[in-house]
């Protein structure tokens, strides 16, 4: 990534008790010997990854310092008990890329879950809609077949009861009686909106028909 970085390296080693003379003698400063291997191996080995890989591969870098340092230092006495990769600081700008990298990426997250979230808001709002209206279609349709069952049997008995009528006559009856029943709950109403339709005697015939007529279209379309 050309960045810089500072590692930071923890060694443990020991002097041999078989090779003391040569841990005694054959250095004159081992703790910068050890140091300087280490500093070989790790700018060997550092700038061939991408930082990510420098973060996750820590234990394979600290291997191979350890197997360099036990190849050279067994030489001069000395063991190699354990080599850490303590840290592995990038530079400040780099460090605050990172955390912006990560935090857009979290960010993005989010707002994916949060558009998931109102999606599945608005899916169940449509479908609570969707029943609601197809719960108040059946019970309109049911109200009017009420209605139309109720009208059928006025007829029928009120054919049956007064010989001479046809059910021509029986409709025209009811329909003036419900219109008559509907102008009295109007004007019975305080708070009622005005409506204005015809209310002649000849217009109430016509309104009779035009009901009539609507009702028996909607029977045969039913049909």
């Amino acid at each position: 990534d050309n960045v810089f970085v500072t590692v930071v390296a923890s060694v443990q080693y020991r002097g041999l008790a078989d090779k003391a003379a040569d841990a005694f003698y054959r250095l004159s400063n081992t703790r910068e010997q050890i140091q300087a291997y280490v500093f070989d191996v790790i700018r060997a080995s550092v700038p061939k990854l991408d930082l990510d890989s420098a973060f996750e591969q820590k234990n394979d870098i600290a291997k191979a310092v350890e197997d360099e340092l036990e190849k050279a230092m067994s030489h001069y006495g000395y063991e190699i008990v354990q080599t850490l990769i303590v840290d592995i600081e990038p530079d400040v700008h780099v460090k605050r890329a990172m955390n912006e990298i990560n935090a857009a990426a979290r960010m993005r997250m989010a707002a994916n879950e949060k558009a998931e979230a109102e999606k599945i808001l608005q899916i169940k709002k449509a479908e609570g809609e969707a029943e609601s209206k197809y719960l108040s279609g059946l019970g309109i349709a049911r109200q009017r077949q009420a209605i139309v069952d109720g009208l059928r049997d006025s007829v029928l008995n009120f054919s049956e009861n007064v010989p001479g009528t046809t059910a021509k006559d029986v409709m025209d009856m009811v329909l003036v009686t419900q219109y008559f029943d509907t102008m009295r709950e109007i004007g019975a109403a305080s708070k009622s909106s005005a409506v204005f339709i015809p209310h002649g005697p000849g217009a109430v015939r016509d309104v009779a028909s035009q009901i009539r007529d609507g009702l028996l279209q909607g029977n045969t379309a039913l049909d």
